[in-house]
């Protein structure tokens, strides 16, 4: 949205006009519509003139097209100024009785402020607008001399005419009023309502990128402690087994570069609050899934599991990670699914290493619109990898996650 300041101490009126009209293209189109409205109510009034009754043609034409512009005026300014809109009406009014002329673009005008102050105004400002806009026609109407009012046509007659239709314009004003508040209520309840979600969302992917540098740390820390106890028997035997000591101090060269690796991780996704320390304990990976299938058998969902390939020497990192998703999979299945089979594919790759869950249940319910940290989590852990997720329903029914990691090379 652009910033319009307020115009500053001594600006002309018409100076701050244009710049809101520069700035804004909304209100430059309102001021381009109103002011080919007021250009034809003009021109359809000087037509009539020209092609009226010779009482009409006889008339002061200087005096006709200079009141019909007057009141083009107000109808082009009207959504710019509505008061000032006013204000050049009531002048015209004041003015049209001194020179006994009765411009229709004058009457119209009336007829579209009332509305558009009922339409842009609080209840209070809009009911004194129209009564400002009406109060002089009704009085001009109960002092008109008994002559003036047209054959067959009483003054309270006219009155109640110009009552109803003052009214009518009033309340369709106010109902285009109550419509744009609501819509705007509208927008922003759904402008708070996004932005909820979207902290929700936040708070979600904070939750998880915490818990995996949390478990990231017990990693690290477990390879660091690895590599002092074999420091500390490599430099024991040394001198009298130096083949176990090479043994060992390659064994120490290969836990340090998947320290340095688990370590580049930790730090994308390390916590800037405190936070109580983890405990240490060991972390599952690839070896748990075997047992975590069985206990989700136990559990009453059925599970296949297939392993495709050869599982090579990889991160404990990756594999928790593998781990992870599939204990995510198979207790989503195990709620949402019914009754229902699942899936378990790892395929192991020269350069992939893919992990796929499917059931053929029935899926979650419709209509859910919460975030799941689950399958945030999923997502956060296979990013933090190199990899891809895809989570959806499958075609044939149930519920399919897969996740596809490159496999990293010594």
């Amino acid at each position: 949205m652009t910033r319009v300041d307020a115009p500053a101490a001594g600006r002309p009126l018409w100076g701050a006009w244009r710049e809101r009209l520069r700035l804004d293209p909304a209100t430059r189109r309102a001021g381009i519509y109103d002011a080919l409205l007021a250009a034809g109510i003009v021109a359809i009034e000087i037509v009539l003139t020209a092609t009226g009754p010779p009482s009409l043609r006889e008339a002061d034409w200087g005096t006709t097209v200079g009141w019909s512009l007057v009141g083009g005026l107000a109808l082009a300014l009207r959504r710019l100024s509505t008061w000032g809109a006013i204000v050049i009406v009531l002048g015209t009014v004041a003015g049209s009785v001194v020179t006994h002329h009765q411009p229709i673009a004058v009457g119209v005008a009336i007829l579209v402020l009332t509305y558009t102050a009922a339409a842009q105004f609080a209840l209070l400002r809009a009911a004194v607008a129209s009564a400002l806009l009406w109060g002089p026609i009704l009085v001009l109407n109960l002092t008109a001399p008994a002559n003036e009012p047209p054959d067959g046509m009483s003054v309270p007659y006219i009155m109640f005419l110009d009552v109803l239709i003052g009214m009518v314009c009033f309340f369709v004003g106010r109902t285009v009023h109550a419509r744009r508040t609501s819509v705007l209520a509208l927008e922003e309840r759904a402008r708070v309502a996004e932005q909820n979600q979207r902290a929700l969302a936040e708070q979600a992917v904070g939750d998880e990128r915490r818990r995996i540098a949390r478990e990231l740390h017990d990693m690290v820390a477990h390879h660091v402690s690895v590599m002092g106890v074999l420091a500390t028997g490599a430099r024991r035997v040394l001198s009298r087994d130096p083949a176990s000591a090479d043994e060992a101090l390659a064994t120490i060269e290969d836990t340090s570069r998947a320290t340095l690796r688990e370590m580049r991780r930790l730090l994308d996704v390390l916590r800037t609050d405190a936070e109580p320390a983890a405990e240490m304990s060991p972390q599952p990976g690839l070896a748990g899934i075997e047992a975590l299938v069985e206990q989700v058998r136990e559990a009453g969902l059925p599970v296949a599991l297939r392993v495709d390939g050869t599982p090579g020497p990889l991160d404990s990192g990756v594999a928790l990670a593998i781990y992870r998703i599939v204990q995510e999979a198979l207790t989503n299945a195990l709620k949402h699914a019914g009754n229902a089979t699942a899936h378990v594919r790892l395929s192991f790759g020269v350069y992939w290493l893919i992990v796929e869950v499917f059931d053929t249940g029935r899926g979650p319910a419709p209509g859910t619109d919460h975030v799941g940290h689950g399958l945030v989590g999923m997502r956060e852990r296979v990013a933090l990898y190199g990899g891809t997720l895809r989570v959806g329903p499958r075609p044939g029914g149930g519920f399919r996650v897969y996740a596809k990691i490159p496999m990293e090379q010594p």
